[in-house]
C-alpha cells in the first residue's frame, strides 16, 4: 500500500515535466513538492480524526464534520470579510487567517468538549446534538451575512471557502505538522487506549481506563485536528468518511495504529487522484472537494445500504 501511494505521489510531481530540461524539472518540482506534503498533512489530520471519532460513537458513518468545524470556518471568513472586507489582513495575509482560524476553532472546541461535556455528566449524545445544532447556527448566521454581503466581496469570498490545494503557503505547512506533532504527543497515552475503549465503556472502566476523562481529551483532540486541516486548506466534508471506511475494510483489524496509517496512506490516494483531475483534466475549473464530496455521497448511500443488507 505504502508503495502504491509513493508511485501515485511520484507520478503526481513528474507529469507533464520535461526532462531535459532541468530547470523546468526544478520549477515543477518546488511547486508539486509543498502540494504533496499538505495533502499528507491534510490526510493524516483527517484521517485519524475520522478513525478517533467513529471509535468513540461505535458508528462508522459518521464523521468529525458533525462537530460543526467546517461550518465555523465559513462562519469566520465571512464575517472577516463583511465586517472588514477583502481587502484586509486578515482576509489577504494567509499566515495572519490560519493563525485566527486555528485560534478561535480551538477555543470553540475546547468550550464545548471540555466545558460541556461535563456540564452534560459526560453524554456523547448529547455533544453530538450540540455539535448539530451548532453546524445549523454557524449555517444560518452565515447564510444571512451572504445575503446582505457585497456582490464582489461575495465573489472573492467564494475563493477562500473552497479547499484547495492550488497555492499552499509552506508557512503554514511548518506551523501545521508542529500542532498535529504536540496534538499526538499529548493524546499518546489516550491514542494507545482506543482499542480498549471500542470495547465499551463498561468492559473499558472494568479494565481501569478514566473513561470520561479519555473521551473528553479524544474529542478535543479531534476537533483540534479538523481545525488545523480545514484552516490550511479549507472544508473537505466526506474525505474523513471515504478514508477511514476504505482502511477499515481493506485492513480489517481492531489496532488503530493500522487503521490511521491505513486513513492516512487512502486519504493520500484520493487527493493526488483528484488533484491530478482538477490539474490535468478540468484545467482548475473545478475544485477538488467537488470530487470528493460526489464520491463520498456516492460511497456513503452504499455504506448505508450495505449495512442495511
Amino acid at each position: 500500500m505504502s508503495l502504491l501511494v509513493l508511485i501515485v505521489a511520484v507520478g503526481y510531481m513528474l507529469v507533464d515535466v520535461n526532462f531535459q530540461n532541468e530547470k523546468l524539472f526544478n520549477y515543477a518540482m518546488k511547486i508539486r513538492t509543498p502540494k504533496l506534503i499538505a495533502m499528507f498533512i491534510t490526510a493524516f489530520a483527517i484521517g485519524s480524526a475520522s478513525i478517533v471519532f467513529q471509535s468513540i460513537i461505535n458508528n462508522n458513518i459518521v464523521t468529525p464534520c458533525l462537530l460543526g468545524m467546517n461550518s465555523l470556518y465559513t462562519l469566520i471568513h465571512t464575517l472577516v470579510v463583511f465586517f472588514i472586507g477583502s481587502g484586509s489582513v486578515l482576509a489577504t495575509n494567509s499566515n495572519a487567517s490560519f493563525v485566527v482560524d486555528l485560534a478561535i476553532m480551538g477555543v470553540v472546541a475546547t468550550f464545548i468538549y471540555s466545558y460541556l461535556f461535563k456540564l452534560t455528566k459526560h453524554n456523547i449524545l448529547y455533544v453530538l446534538l450540540i455539535g448539530t445544532v451548532l453546524t445549523s447556527f454557524f449555517s444560518s448566521i452565515q447564510s444571512t451575512l451572504i445575503r446582505v454581503m457585497d456582490p464582489n466581496e461575495y465573489d472573492t469570498l467564494l475563493t477562500s471557502l473552497v479547499a484547495s490545494f492550488s497555492n499552499v503557503n509552506s508557512e503554514i505547512i511548518v506551523l501545521s505538522v508542529v500542532l498535529l506533532a504536540v496534538i499526538v504527543y499529548a493524546l499518546r497515552k489516550e491514542i494507545a487506549l482506543l482499542d480498549v475503549i471500542t470495547l465499551g465503556k463498561d468492559q473499558a472502566i472494568n479494565l481501569g481506563v478514566d473513561y470520561d476523562k479519555c473521551i473528553r481529551k479524544l474529542l478535543l483532540g479531534v476537533t483540534l485536528c479538523i481545525a488545523v486541516a480545514t484552516a490550511m486548506v479549507g472544508p473537505i466534508s466526506f474525505l474523513g468518511l471515504i478514508i477511514a471506511n476504505l482502511s477499515r475494510q481493506l485492513f480489517k483489524t481492531y489496532r488503530h495504529s493500522y487503521l490511521i496509517l491505513g486513513t492516512s496512506l487512502f486519504g493520500m490516494i484520493v487527493l493526488i487522484g483528484g488533484q491530478l483531475l482538477v490539474e490535468q483534466v478540468f484545467v482548475y475549473s473545478v475544485p477538488v472537494s467537488v470530487f470528493i464530496t460526489v464520491g463520498g455521497g456516492i460511497y456513503f448511500l452504499y455504506l448505508l445500504l450495505n449495512k442495511r443488507r
